[in-house]
Parts: C-alpha cells; sequence; structure tokens
C-alpha cells in the first residue's frame, strides 16, 4: 500500500539518519526507481517541524496503549462509544430474559456485545481452554475427500429428484385435465350423432349416473381398478391353511370381540341414521329414473343369438357411459352380439360360431350350478365343430372365454396385461357344462377339460377398456372365416393396444345398430 510505503521509507530511511545529510541526499539503493527530485521532496516533508510535532504527538499516544493493533484509530474512547452503540449490553440481556433473543454455546451475551472471540479461545475463562473443552463439544470427524463429494452428490441427487417428481405432478394434473377434456368433447360428439340417428332424441334428458339402475339387472358395469375385483389365479394349499390358521386366531379373540360388543351396540345407532339418509337417496334416484323411463330403448333379442328370445332395454346412463368412453355392463355387450349375429348370418358362419348370454354366467347371476345348465343348454343345440363366444365378468372385470365342446377345450383371453389365469367359479362353470354336455352326447369325455391361455391379444391401456376389448376380440375372430385364433393369438404374436380408431370402429357399429332396432 501507498501509506505502508512512505511509513517504511519514514521510519527505516529518513529518521534514523536526520543528523547525517550526506546519507539523505540519494533514494536507498533498494529503491532506485524513486526519482532523486521526488526523494528530494519526501524528505523535506518529513524533516519539517509540523510533521516532528504531530509524529511527537502521535508516539505519546501510541505508548500509552495497553493492548497493541486492536483499536485501529478510534482509542478505548472511540471503542466505547462504537460498543454503547451498536451492542448494548444492557439491552441484549433485556431481550434474552424477554426471549427475543437466544444464546447458546460461546454465542453468549457477552459475545454479542463484544464480537466473537478469536478461535481457540474462551472469554473470561483464561488461556490454554479451548471451546471444545470448556463446552465439552464433539470430536470432529475427519472426512475424506470421497465421502465429501458422495454427499455433495447425494444433495444434487436428492434436489434433482425433487425438481422431477413436482415436474412428474404437473404433467401428471396436466394430462388428467387434458384428458378430460377429450372424453368430455368425445362424450357431446357421439350423443350429437345419435340425435341425428335416432327421431326426438334429447341428448340433454341423459344425465350421466355411475350407480345402477335396480330396475335393469344386465347393467353391471366393469371397472379393472374397482375395489371388488376377483383375484383371478387358483386357489392353493397355502391360501387354505391361512385360512384355518385365521379361524383359530378368531376363536382365541372372542374375549375382546365381547368386549367390543357395547362399542358396536353405539355405533348400531348411527348406522341406522345413514341407511334412512341412504333410504331417501334411493328414492329420489327412483324418482329420477321414473322420469327418464320414457327415453329408455326397448329392442328384442332373437332366440338364435342365444338360445332363448327375450326383451333388452339400454339406460340413458348406459348409453352416456358409453359416449364417454367409461366402463360398460352386460346389456351393452349383449346388444353388440346380436349385432355380430347379423354379421355371422350374411357369411353364411351361424353353424361355425354361437353366443352365450354374458348376462346369465357372469358373477352374481345365479350358483354355479344354475350357470353350469344355462351354458350346457347352449352347447348342446351345437353341432360338433361349432365355438361359443363366453364373454364373462367374474367381478368388475370382462374377460372372453370360447368353448369349443367337441374337443372339450377352452380358449381364455384376457385384455389385461400380465399372466392372466381364469378364476375358479368361471372354470367350474365351464367344466360342468362340458361335463352335462358329454352325458347328453352319451360320451365319456376327457378326464379333464383342456384349458388354453391366449396371450397374445392386444392389451388395454388402462382399467376401463376391458369390455370394449372383449367386444372387438369376438368382432376380429368372426371376420376370419378359417377361425384361426388361436394361431393369431398365441404367446408373443401381439400384445400392443388396440388403435383408438379400432375401438371406435366397434362403438359406431353398437350405436348404429341400437338407433335401427329400438321399438
Amino acid at each position: 500500500k501507498w501509506k505502508d510505503f512512505k511509513s517504511t521509507l519514514t521510519r527505516h530511511y529518513i529518521l534514523p539518519y536526520t543528523n547525517d545529510r550526506e546519507r539523505l541526499s540519494q533514494p536507498p539503493e533498494t529503491y532506485k526507481f524513486i526519482e532523486k527530485a521526488q526523494w528530494d521532496a519526501f524528505v523535506a516533508s518529513r524533516l519539517s517541524k509540523d510533521f516532528e510535532s504531530v509524529h511527537s504527538q502521535h508516539a505519546q499516544i501510541r505508548e500509552k496503549l495497553e493492548y497493541n493493533h486492536r483499536l485501529s484509530r478510534k482509542g478505548y474512547a472511540g471503542l466505547e462509544d462504537q460498543l454503547e452503540e451498536t451492542m448494548p449490553g444492557d439491552e441484549l440481556q433485556k431481550q434474552v430474559s424477554e426471549g427475543k433473543v437466544s444464546v447458546y454455546g460461546s454465542n453468549d451475551v457477552l459475545t454479542m456485545a463484544l464480537g466473537p472471540e478469536h478461535p481457540g479461545r474462551v472469554r473470561g475463562v483464561g488461556a490454554g481452554i479451548s471451546p471444545r473443552q470448556y463446552f465439552n463439544l464433539p470430536k470432529p470427524q475427519r472426512m475424506s475427500f470421497d465421502d465429501r463429494l458422495k454427499d455433495s452428490l447425494r444433495v444434487l441427487l436428492q434436489e434433482e429428484n425433487k425438481k422431477m417428481e413436482a415436474k412428474a405432478r404437473e404433467e401428471a394434473l396436466r394430462m388428467e385435465a387434458r384428458t378430460k377434456q377429450l372424453v368430455e368433447a368425445e362424450r357431446e360428439h357421439f350423443l350429437s350423432q345419435l340425435s341425428q340417428l335416432i327421431p326426438n332424441f334429447d341428448p340433454s334428458m341423459l344425465k350421466p349416473r355411475i350407480s345402477q339402475s335396480p330396475k335393469n339387472p344386465m347393467s353391471d358395469k366393469a371397472s379393472c381398478s374397482g375395489g371388488d375385483v376377483r383375484s383371478l389365479h387358483f386357489e392353493d394349499d397355502t391360501a387354505k391353511n391361512g385360512k384355518h390358521q385365521e379361524e383359530k386366531k378368531n376363536e382365541g379373540n372372542q374375549d375382546e370381540e365381547k368386549n367390543e360388543e357395547k362399542k358396536d351396540e353405539e355405533k348400531e345407532e348411527e348406522k341406522k341414521d345413514e341407511e334412512k339418509k341412504e333410504e331417501k337417496q334411493d328414492e329420489k334416484e327412483k324418482e329420477d329414473e321414473e322420469k327418464h323411463d320414457d327415453q329408455t330403448l326397448n329392442f328384442t333379442i332373437d332366440k338364435e343369438v342365444f338360445g332363448l328370445e327375450r326383451d333388452t332395454f339400454v339406460l340413458p346412463e348406459d348409453i352416456t357411459q358409453f359416449a364417454g368412453m367409461e366402463e360398460i355392463g352386460a346389456t351393452v355387450v349383449a346388444v353388440y352380439m346380436r349385432y355380430l349375429h347379423d354379421l355371422l348370418k350374411q357369411a353364411n358362419m351361424c353353424s361355425m360360431v354361437g353366443f352365450i348370454d354374458p348376462a346369465t354366467v357372469s358373477a352374481n347371476s345365479g350358483t354355479i350350478a344354475d350357470r353350469s345348465r344355462l351354458v350346457a343348454a347352449r352347447l348342446q343345440k351345437t353341432d360338433g365343430e361349432q365355438i361359443f363366444m363366453m364373454p364373462y365378468n367374474p367381478g368388475r372385470h370382462w374377460i372372453l372365454l370360447i368353448v369349443r365342446a367337441k374337443r372339450e377345450t377352452v380358449y381364455f383371453l384376457d385384455p389385461l396385461p400380465g399372466n392372466r389365469v381364469v378364476d375358479e367359479e368361471g372354470k367350474n362353470i365351464v367344466n360342468s357344462a362340458i361335463k352335462i354336455y358329454n352325458s347328453h352326447i352319451a360320451r365319456a369325455g376327457r378326464k379333464a377339460v383342456i384349458w388354453k391361455t391366449l396371450s397374445g391379444t392386444p392389451k388395454q391401456p388402462s382399467s376401463v377398456e376391458c369390455g370394449y376389448y372383449v367386444m372387438r376380440f369376438m368382432r376380429d375372430i368372426i371376420m376370419d372365416p378359417s377361425l384361426a385364433f388361436e394361431k393369431k393369438y398365441a404367446k408373443g404374436k401381439q400384445e400392443a393396444p388396440y388403435p383408438q380408431e379400432a375401438i371406435d370402429e366397434v362403438r359406431n357399429e353398437w350405436a348404429e345398430f341400437v338407433c335401427l332396432h329400438m321399438e
């Protein structure tokens, strides 16, 4: 610094030689870059009376300082004024007592007032005592460069993961909103097409409802994400043993259950109140359904389709949910099978392919024995080589079973991805039906029916397309006169989802058929 440089020249090269004018006549050898004129002017200023007076005054002040090099130019008086102005001790102590300022460790009131102590010292304790010894601080652990690098990378990865998760949530919300817009637009477009095809059809009268109408037992909607979806697997010994162990455990806990009976009684009153509210809600729904009875679409399914002639009807909620690509029930599937039967008649394939009514065989449609007899009665009307398509709903999910009675073979097609197998109930229904069929034709038959899983079918992308995929499976099968579905849907052949155009083709065919055949 220029200030330090002048002080060095004054202390080392001028003041020691005030009586040696010849020594002061030339610049020092060390600083040859100083010109003689500049040096003479600098020496004259340092030997003047004014400089000697100032120098003597500050030298006397410096001799009185007890702590060297700690006060700069302000002195003790200036330091006291500064501390009173910036860090008043009484005020800090008051703030600590009021809880406005917290003290911990070495950061006490004195440290706040005077500033932090020099490293390795404890103020007011004495020399030789380190903060670690006085405050009993833990010894810092040495960390290698690799560990520090790992910690830094871990922090960076955590921050990056948080950013990615936030971005993914935003993207999911955006996609969900976009999907809702597309579904609503598709629903409006579909209903507008129906209004053009059906005379006096008012789309505004269709009230979208998810609840099932009690008047229509076939309106069982199938969503693969439902809470009561049955697990599609065979029961094994482990599951049976677990059930017995659970029964024993329940017997051991009877005493605890008695203690809980009192609590259950208290909850009964609350349940009764809830049941009353539900009854009122059901009555309101029935009133709404009666208002929409005039909008129900009725038509007849011929005896040739399922072996028995019957009337069926499509509710407004069926059309609304079908238009919005939501879950569909047995009514919608049965109506499309009626349409496929017309295609079979046009192609002279009725002797090759038959249908089994999905409303009579799916879950909650009767006992297993009753459903087996219905399937057997339908199989008895075959000429031998005919295959029967049987859409089956084991519980909120649609699958397709193809029964070839003469060969005692059943094909299983599931639109859900993964290694899927039919549930035990559906298997028992078909096995019993084939046994009844064998008895009818006086044939001993095999010991066990052959079940084949055709896992090469297209797979649905989400949880509501299973019904539409089963309808498309049946359409693709009958469109091939050779009925080579076993080879077509073999494992590894085709597992990608159907394009939306293929599903829309089925939906349009269904809508046109309903419009043409309604009463």
